[in-house]
């Protein structure tokens, strides 16, 4: 079918230059966030066998991955996610290690996912994992590093919602609701579906205060007077618990001079069957899903043979791209500072000044067209390069200000040193 040969498949896109330099120095900011708190980055295969993703709790719907056989006939798929790939890294190849494990990552997942608002079949995701402890200090650092992150993308106005699974699940254990009418519980409380929400509850017998708080649980967002509210109900120790939780987390995360970034969400139920505790989402504008999530997932990593806690999150690069395109953040596009021509006889001298004013830290392009100056003069203009060094012999160079339409001549020394 050659009337395919020039067009992607859908979801997926060419990137090129300035956008793609823009994605390139995104990930290096990101990187350096990562690097600055003690993370350190580990790369996993592209190509993973579909045991890795298949759980009884169908984390992640098999119907989602692009999935292909081996010559032996075993199913592989594209990796959807890169959190569960380093759950199986750290229960094997580092599970002697000195823990807590702190490792980041920077790849391309894929997922068939619904198209629209910007979502892809291939995106970049890049995040980091604690692996090892469970305790309040290591969610907050990892939110800490979440927003330090986002910070550093060039987005300003975002927020982070907080939310605890525990206590959700706690309100459930109350109620009596078997584990199917809790996942429906869980999908409406996730949409905010009040009438939904009414009708299900409606249809048991629980207790009027109950009934009042799960009512109230969509609304349930905002500074922490939303965990004072909910401390007044006769809830069982198991929500109380995470209550304290997330208390301890949020006091964490002040101390951290970051409380303006932060809500509480009790509403957040998410994925209750990979995540464990506190969970959380990135919100900014000009985009229709979060940026980025995570949260606590204490038993995924002992799926892989080693029982061990941890917490983590995932950023999209691709929608903080997006973002910070709509809400018109300028952005670095690449450049070149100089074109440097030359005839033959001053081609060792040319090369002499580019690999210096490259070491200085310039962009520099070396001619390509022949010596061919007028050639060479409309490629610049066409590029944006704002000046040539035209190398006349051993000493002298001509400098072409085509900004502003000036020439001058200086001796290959008084340019270096300048």
């Amino acid at each position: 079918m050659a009337e395919w040969k020039i067009y992607t498949p859908e979801g997926v896109q060419d990137i090129l230059q300035n956008e793609c330099f823009f994605k390139k120095n995104l990930e290096d900011r990101i990187r350096k966030v990562f690097r600055s708190s003690g993370y350190y980055e580990v790369e996993t295969p592209i190509v993973e066998f579909y045991d890795v993703f298949s759980t009884e709790e169908n984390i992640i719907p098999q119907e989602t991955m692009f999935k292909f056989f081996d010559q032996q006939g075993r199913i592989l798929v594209l990796r959807p996610d890169i959190t569960i790939p380093i759950a199986r890294v750290a229960a094997t190849k580092l599970k002697d290690a000195a823990y807590p494990l702190r490792i980041s990552y920077i790849g391309n997942a894929f997922k068939y996912n619904e198209l629209g608002g910007g979502k892809q079949k291939e995106f970049t995701q890049a995040g980091v994992e604690i692996i090892g402890v469970n305790t309040p200090e290591a969610d907050a650092g990892v939110i800490a590093t979440a927003i330090d992150a986002v910070k550093a993308t060039g987005l300003e106005n975002f927020q982070i919602d907080i939310g605890q699974v525990e206590f959700f699940k706690g309100l459930m254990e109350e109620t009596g609701l078997s584990a199917e009418e809790t996942e429906k519980m869980r999908v409406l409380i996730d949409r905010k579906d009040f009438l939904g929400i009414e009708e299900l509850v409606k249809e048991h017998n629980i207790r009027d205060d109950l009934k009042e708080l799960i009512l109230d649980l969509p609304k349930l967002f905002g500074s922490t007077d939303v965990i004072d509210r909910v401390e007044k109900y006769p809830i069982n120790e198991r929500s109380i618990k995470a209550l304290n939780n997330l208390r301890s987390i949020i006091n964490i995360l002040d101390d951290y001079g970051l409380s303006k970034y932060v809500s509480v969400d009790l509403g957040m139920v998410q994925s209750l069957n990979y995540y464990s505790g506190t969970i959380f989402r990135g919100f900014t504008y000009g985009v229709g899903f979060p940026i980025l999530s995570g949260g606590r997932y204490d038993r995924l990593v002992e799926k892989f043979g080693k029982s061990s806690p941890a917490t983590g999150f995932s950023m999209g690069i691709n929608m903080v791209m997006m973002a910070l395109d709509r809400q018109k953040i300028e952005f670095e596009k690449p450049r070149v500072d100089t074109l440097v021509c030359c005839s033959e006889e001053g081609r060792k001298t040319a090369f002499r000044i580019c690999e210096t004013l490259r070491k200085q830290g310039l962009v520099v392009e070396m001619d390509i067209n022949g010596g061919d100056f007028e050639a060479a003069r409309n490629y610049a203009g066409l590029k944006g390069i704002g000046g040539i060094l035209k190398v006349l012999d051993d000493e002298n160079i001509e400098v072409h200000n085509l900004e502003k339409g000036e020439v001058s001549k200086v001796t290959i020394s008084e340019l270096l040193k300048a």
